[in-house]
């Protein structure tokens, strides 16, 4: 009699089928298997799961489909792995099989069990080559096996008093912990002590080190290669991110799987990587808001963490400059003055004695109008390049101009797909939608009036290179040689290995001035930099989001930190590290904390406006979004299932409080109009519980005749943006 398998298979968006589908086996597959299974006319991965609590009876006479086949050489995901997707699962509102499967491989989504069987067999030993008698007498006949090399000793850096002090507690506590050092305080070099700790202390334990961003991996990747290959061997460090092939994000993750990798260092999807051994938790940056996923299961990688590390057992370190005001709050000692939730290690002191820079503000009312750059801050970057210093210019705007303009007509570039405006890129001539990447020619004259003189709106990197470039062709470094000024954001660095040859160019020295966006403000470890500029970060300030002030002082915080980091070098330059910031609104409170580098004070600031507005981490949020091909519809979709929710009196409601539905920002993208709907409680649980006896009624919605025409719905629970 064949066994029923309970299998997590990733099944059409809004399909409403259940969580797990059930199939017939001829063995019994212990959880965690993977599988290739029978949906519709195609065949899919699956997870093989824990049976439900009360299995529903099979109606009589159905046939159960049967498993297509078990995936050989892999040993089963383990519980800790399984429990991690089904919480992320619940907590975000999202089916056990979408995050199971999206958490696995491309490559091995695809695999069939010869595919895989192949992918796993040892490679076969190399073919000998016919060789001449005279090149056979020149080599040697003999060769004595090759012994392995004698580990090396991990190279002694001198801790600083206050690096050893926060290493210290990491190693008597068990966390998790929210390590708040300043820039340049040796972050880094905490979390590689930490590693070693855990590598030493069991021989088969794995470390997870999470950053940000993409182009972070591969400075990190160096530094611990460097430190731990020695010790544990070539493969004892992978790296796990979508800018990888599929074979290689394949072979790290079986390196994961398997134990041979011991450090995995990756991006937000790393948080699920199979690690049977995890022993430590690392997110650097933890305030960035990169690791809150935006597409699909909308899961928060650092939450994720904290939670993975409590259920594993494994120590968990937060670290930022500029923390979250969640993780602030977090780590804030209780009303009856207990710890928080977190322990707070502070590391206010750069390494070396170097100094933070020091932040002066322009009021550019009182600068020439339109000037892109005021000349007080032209006659500091000039400085710098004359003596050999390099410095950064920000604008967190790409492209020459966000919009042209017709001065006769006011037409606009917009975009004929989204309410948004097409940017002006000056270097191919060509306006693009950063929304739905619809591309056309720049026209020679207004395409409304026919005039010829159409005026690029505002700025953009492109332009900001262009005037670097006109302002500094005159001016020579001290070897002589003109100033060179380059850019990178995600225009320059599409092409493979692009980002890489610039960051080494930077490093080298060769440029002396950079232009960047928020890629480039994070992060590096630049030596040479001793002054920073902002440009134009008021737009800001002025946002519909209660976050933007938050995320405004951590960019600028962070680009802050790129000045100086070298002691010695700024000293032996006679120089000081500086961050200029150009402003219509110098009085601002932001940037008066800015001034101060007093991010206690900030934070302490918008804490209690938000405790005072009721708004997190004061109150907990989700939001439901929805989709359609008119605005009416995606309105009326959510006006029907608050109406639905209060017709049905479902559990919870009274202690939520449903806005009503509005616009997106942006409205239409690709043709597709949007709105959303915000949820606020004060008790998380009656969120969570409220949404899940929610959800079929959001199935059950979609499906009736008025509200067919909804592209999509979804649920984003603890949102970063509103």
């Amino acid at each position: 009699m064949p066994h029923i398998a309970h299998i997590a298979v990733q099944t059409p968006a809004h399909s409403a089928v259940g969580e797990l589908l059930s199939y017939a086996s001829e063995e019994v597959l212990p959880p965690g298997t993977l599988v290739r299974v029978p949906l519709g006319r195609r065949e899919l991965l699956g997870v093989v799961w824990e049976p439900p609590a009360a299995p529903a009876p099979l109606p009589e006479g159905l046939e159960l489909r049967s498993v297509a086949c078990v995936l050989p050489g892999l040993a089963p995901l383990d519980a800790g792995w399984r429990r991690l997707v089904a919480f992320a699962a619940h907590y975000y509102q999202r089916s056990v099989g979408e995050i199971a499967v999206t958490a696995l491989p491309p490559q091995l989504r695809d695999m069939t069990a010869e595919q895989l069987a192949r992918r796993l067999a040892p490679p076969k030993p190399a073919r000998k080559s016919r060789k001449s008698k005279a090149e056979t007498e020149t080599e040697p006949q003999a060769c004595e096996p090759v012994r392995p090399q004698q580990p090396a000793a991990i190279p002694s850096i001198a801790l600083s008093a206050e690096q050893a002090s926060v290493f210290a507690q990491i190693e008597q506590s068990p966390g998790p912990f929210l390590l708040y050092g300043s820039t340049g305080s040796g972050k880094t070099e905490v979390y590689l002590r930490a590693v070693q700790a855990v590598l030493e202390a069991n021989p088969q334990a794995q470390a997870l080190v999470m950053v940000p961003e993409i182009n972070l991996t591969p400075q990190l990747e160096e530094r611990f290669t460097a430190r731990f290959a020695p010790l544990y061997g070539a493969e004892a460090v992978v790296s796990m991110h979508s800018g990888m092939t599929n074979p290689q994000r394949l072979k790290s993750w079986l390196a994961g799987h398997t134990g041979r990798a011991r450090i995995v260092l990756g991006t937000r999807m790393a948080i699920f990587a199979s690690l049977p051994r995890l022993a430590l938790i690392v997110v650097d940056e933890e305030h960035d808001a990169s690791y809150k996923q935006q597409e699909g299961a909308r899961y928060s990688a650092r939450d994720l963490a904290v939670w993975r590390g409590r259920d594993a057992g494994a120590k968990v370190i937060l670290g930022s400059a500029t923390p979250s005001l969640e993780s602030w709050h977090a780590s804030s000692p209780t009303a009856q003055g207990g710890p928080g939730r977190y322990l707070r290690l502070a590391m206010p002191g750069r390494i070396g004695a170097a100094a933070l820079p020091r932040v002066r503000l322009v009021d550019m009312t009182q600068q020439p109008r339109k000037a892109v750059f005021s000349p007080p801050l032209l006659e500091a970057i000039t400085a710098r390049v004359q003596r050999g210093e390099q410095s950064l210019v920000l604008l967190n705007r790409r492209g020459f101009a966000p919009v042209l303009f017709c001065a006769d007509c006011g037409w606009k570039s917009d975009c004929p797909h989204c309410s948004a405006h097409q940017v002006f890129h000056k270097g191919d001539r060509t306006l693009r939608c950063h929304h739905c990447g619809f591309t056309q020619r720049v026209p020679f004259a207004c395409p409304s009036c026919g005039n010829p003189d159409i005026l690029p709106l505002g700025k953009g990197t492109e332009q900001l290179e262009e005037e670097l470039e006109r302002v500094l062709r005159n001016v020579q470094r001290p070897d002589g040689n003109p100033a060179r000024v380059a850019r990178i954001d995600a225009d320059t660095t599409r092409a493979k290995g692009a980002l890489q040859e610039q960051l080494a160019a930077m490093h080298a020295g060769d440029i002396d001035v950079l232009v960047g966006t928020q890629m480039v403000a994070k992060g590096h470890d630049f030596r040479r930099i001793t002054l920073v500029a902002a440009v134009q970060p008021d737009s800001a300030l002025y946002s519909s989001d209660y976050r933007a002030p938050e995320r405004l002082f951590c960019l600028l915080m962070q680009a802050a930190g790129r000045a100086g980091r070298d002691a010695g070098y700024v000293a032996a330059q006679g120089s000081r590290a500086e961050m200029w910031i150009q402003t219509h609104d110098p009085a601002n409170p932001v940037y008066a904390a800015l001034q101060k580098h007093d991010y206690e004070a900030f934070a302490a600031r918008q804490l209690q406006e938000r405790q005072d507005a009721g708004m997190p981490p004061y109150a907990f949020q989700a939001i439901v979004r929805a989709d359609a091909r008119t605005q009416e519809a995606a309105q009326a979709f959510l006006n029907a299932a608050t109406q639905a929710a209060r017709d049905a009196q479902l559990p919870w409601l009274d202690e939520v409080f449903i806005y009503p539905p509005i616009p997106m920002a942006v409205q239409r993208v690709a043709n597709v109009e949007r709105a959303q709907m915000l949820l606020e409680a004060t008790s998380r649980g009656a969120l969570l519980r409220f949404l899940n006896h929610w959800q079929p009624w959001l199935h059950w919605l979609r499906g009736q005749g008025e509200h067919r025409t909804i592209v999509r719905w979804l649920v984003d629970v603890d949102p970063l943006s509103i």
